[in-house]
């Protein structure tokens, strides 16, 4: 691995580590949907009461994604700082944990970099929708 190569590494690991930011708002809002429909649930509309719960569940696969994003900083992070030898080396052991098929180990750095920006984009859409599905929510509180 080159000095390039290392410095986009490590300049993906920043965007990603960026990208918590956006996890710690989903997380927040997931979280705050959950406590008012514990609390509130029953004065809700019904319409309310429903966008609250899509926002909670839209919680879960954002916060897969962020997980997906938080260890695919620390791998990028791990190419930078030497403790990953190589792709191949990093193909090899995602393999052996079963979070990744065989390959034959060929992927470009480029490659995985564009990759983790679509991860990074995926889980941003996700944030947003739950944002939308919140803001909705807030607004339809006082319809009935």
């Amino acid at each position: 691995m080159n000095d390039n190569d290392r410095a986009l590494c490590a300049a993906t690991a920043g965007l990603l580590r960026a990208s918590g930011a956006l996890a710690l708002w989903g997380l927040a809002l997931a979280f705050i949907a959950g406590l008012v429909l514990a609390l509130t649930g029953r004065s809700l509309p019904s319409a309310a009461w429903f966008i609250y719960a899509m926002v909670g569940l839209i919680g879960l696969p954002e916060r897969y994604l962020a997980l997906r994003l938080a260890l695919t900083a620390s791998l990028f992070e791990g190419l930078v700082q030497g403790a990953i030898a190589s792709t191949s080396a990093l193909e090899n052991g995602l393999e052996k944990l079963g979070l990744r098929r065989g390959s034959d180990g060929s992927r470009q750095l480029a490659d995985r970099v564009l990759e983790a920006r679509k991860l990074m984009q995926r889980h941003g859409i996700v944030v947003v929708v739950q944002t939308i599905l919140f803001a909705l929510a807030l607004a339809m509180q006082d319809s009935r």
